[in-house]
This record gives structure tokens, sequence and C-alpha cells, in this order.
């Protein structure tokens, strides 16, 4: 395994102490989708606390909410021998590319600051292969969320809808004030992000055994009709105008007070409090219905791959800014998740942020703490992609309820 330079070392490189290698050490090249307004803001903060430690920053932006795009243009930059220092990137996706021997070691970082102690172990499962640390968590995003315009809510009564029939009923009372009831953009991973809620909302146990087992009974039994049902129903609430809508112009939406609701991780808040809106005052932050207790999460976390020897210093200098408590509450207040660290305090947190850390800590404690099937933290890539298919032929009417139970479980068999 190659031979790492220690921090000490790679702070001394950065200060100057060795020549050329110096100088290509002092820049990190870092590929993203952090794009729309709350992602960028966020990401600021990484790149002003880096700068401040002496390292420039290359920045390659690919736009796509999912990651989709980014991992494309990762993989023409791998196959070329040319790969970034840091991509940011989520749960198996990270697992496949370690597997493949393209990822650095972390290992010297991680023991000097007791990473072991204070990341969760439901993130350490994608940080590590092989025992190795191969990837600094950035945050912990819960995806089972409801973000609701204010003003809306208070005109159709107030009341937080507590089950499925609440949240028709209060949907029903957004149509008829004349605005877009839900707020959603066509593209499979946003289509999937719903669909992780609606089965979540049918119990832990059935959310479960669907999309971290994989039993072909669940996937294909009269419960998961039920739930493509629902999807049916959520769809008749949506614009026509969705189809490949970006999803912080469906945030948007609802920030303006055009749509009621949008069901989306808590990404989300970032466009709100970037538009100056705030919790309880602007709009709600709420678990899907039937969801509450328990949360299903995806971590952004930058896969650091092998680069030349004279880059290491600046990589292992950019992994420790990352975990650095101070970081962590800086970025995820910014960001809207909670932190990647659990010893992380939540007093510059607004409410949506006390409540995430609080969900999260309950949820961890209590084993609710499920990966999200629709962000790539329940299985990788190629059942999620075939669950995405499924999901959303039946969303846009290509698939009966009757006939995506058939297809879902015939698709997961055969991406195993």
């Amino acid at each position: 395994m190659r031979k790492f330079l220690t921090t000490t070392a790679a702070i001394a490189v950065l200060m100057g102490m060795g020549g050329t290698a110096a100088r290509a050490a002092e820049n990190v090249e870092v590929l993203h989708w952090w794009t729309s307004g709350g992602e960028a803001a966020a990401l600021d903060v990484l790149k002003k606390d880096l700068e401040s430690k002496g390292i420039s920053w290359t920045d390659m932006p690919v736009a796509g909410g999912g990651g989709t795009e980014a991992m494309t243009v990762l993989r023409a930059r791998v196959t070329a021998g040319n790969a970034p220092t840091a991509v940011q990137m989520l749960g198996f996706d990270i697992l496949d590319w370690a597997k493949e021997g393209a990822l650095g070691n972390l290992d010297e970082v991680a023991a000097k600051e007791g990473w072991d102690k204070v990341i969760p172990t439901a993130l350490q499962q994608f940080s590590k292969y092989d025992g190795h640390w191969i990837a600094a968590p950035v945050n912990v995003h819960s995806t089972n969320w409801m973000w609701i315009n204010k003003a809306a809510l208070d005109k159709a009564g107030g009341k937080e809808p507590a089950n499925w029939d609440e949240l028709v009923a209060l949907l029903d009372k957004f149509k008829e004030q004349g605005i877009t009831p839900v707020a959603h953009g066509g593209q499979p991973w946003q289509d999937a992000t719903i669909f992780d809620a609606v089965v979540l909302s049918f119990g832990n146990d059935f959310y479960k055994k669907a999309f971290i087992d994989l039993d072909p009974e669940t996937l294909g039994g009269a419960q998961m009709k039920e739930a493509f049902d629902r999807m049916t129903k959520l769809r008749s609430y949506v614009d026509d105008n969705f189809s490949g809508r970006d999803w912080n112009l469906a945030s948007a939406m609802v920030i303006e007070g055009k749509a009621g609701v949008q069901f989306m991780g808590d990404w989300a808040k970032g466009e709100f409090i970037k538009a100056g809106k705030k919790p309880g005052a602007d709009f709600v932050c709420m678990r899907f219905p039937g969801t509450q207790g328990s949360v299903t999460f995806n971590s952004d976390q930058f896969a650091m791959f092998k680069v030349a020897p004279e880059k290491v210093p600046a990589q292992l200098v950019m992994a420790s800014a990352i975990e650095s408590p101070t970081f962590q509450s800086a970025f995820n207040v910014v960001k809207g998740s909670a932190p990647a660290r659990t010893d992380v305090s939540d007093e510059a947190f607004d409410d949506c942020g006390k409540k995430a850390i609080k969900d999260l800590a309950e949820a961890n404690t209590n084993g609710t703490l499920f990966g999200s099937m629709a962000h790539g933290h329940a299985n990788p890539a190629s059942v999620k992609n075939a669950i995405y298919d499924v999901v959303t032929r039946q969303f846009n009417g290509e698939l009966t309820s009757e006939e995506a139970v058939t297809e879902l479980k015939a698709a997961v068999e055969a991406a195993k």
C-alpha cells in the first residue's frame, strides 16, 4: 500500500517547505454536483476554509441533483488516468470505486482525529473499505421530509397532516386555493425520493424487507401495489410542466407560494434559507406522514482518489478540514443537513436543523435509521437504477400499479 505523508508533513509542505511539490500540493481539484444556490453557498464554506489554510480550489461542477451526470464525467477522467483530488459521492458508488482500487487512504488523519468514535457506524459503512478510511463524510441528509408553504398551510387550516388521509385532504385544499398542490421535478431520482417515503410510511419492517433485504414477496405483494396506488394519487396533484424540472426549481415554487408542498430531502431547506425564509414563519418542515420516528438517510462524502504523491498532502488537509467540528457546524447550517459527527452542537442550527439532529440521534439509537433506496444507500447502483426505471414508468402512467409490482419484483431480481 502506498506510504502517505503524515499530516504534520503535509502542513509543512503546504507552508512551502517542498519547492515544486509544494506548489502542486497547494491545490485540490473537486468534482461535485452542488450547483444550486443553497448548495453553492454551503460548498463555499469549505472552499474558504481551505483557502485560509493556503490551499486553492479547482472547481469541477457537474449539474444534476442525483449525481448521475457527475459519475459519467468521473468515469471518463479516471479512464484517462487523470482522477480529481476529491469527488462528491454517495453510498454504494464509493464502495464500487474502492473495489476498483481507485481510492486513496485516509487512515492517518482519521486515526489522529478519532473519526471512529464520532462518525456514526451507518456512515462508516460507506466511508471505509477493507478496514481503511477512503472517504470523508460531510453530512447526513434525511430524505423523508415535507416542505410546506406556511401561508398556504395556514389558509388550509394550519394542521400538519399526520397520516395519508390527512395529507390527501391538505393537497385537495391546496388545489382549491388555485396553487399547484405538489411541487415536483420529473426526474427518476426525484420520483424515487417520493416513493422512498411512501414505502416507509407503510412501516419500518416493510421498508427494510422491500429495499434493504429485497424480499421478493414484499416487492411483489399487495402492500407494494398500494404504495404504487398512492404514487398515482400524488401524480394527480403535480402540474403539467413537471417533466425534467430540477429539484431546486420545485423548491422555488413552494418558496414563492406557487405550490403547497415539496417531498424532498433536507437539502431543500438550503434553498429556503438562501431565499431568506425562516422555518415556522415562512415554511414548515415535517416528516412524511407515517414516517415519524424513522429516518431514511444519505450522506454526501468526499471520496479521495489516488493521486500523485505530491498532491496527497493537500488531500489529507482537505479531509481533516471536512471533519472539523467547526466546519461541520458551519457547512450543515447552510446546507440544511445534520453534521456527520455526533459531537457537534446544535446551537447554531435553526428549528428544522435541531429537529434533524434530534431525529437522527433517536433513529440511530432505536434502530430506525435506514439507508435511502433513492439515494444509493440501501443497495448498489444496479438495483437502485432498476427500481428507478419501474417507479418512473409507473408515475408517468406507463404502467398500472399491478404491472408495476410485477415489473419491480422481476427488475430487482435481474439486477441483484
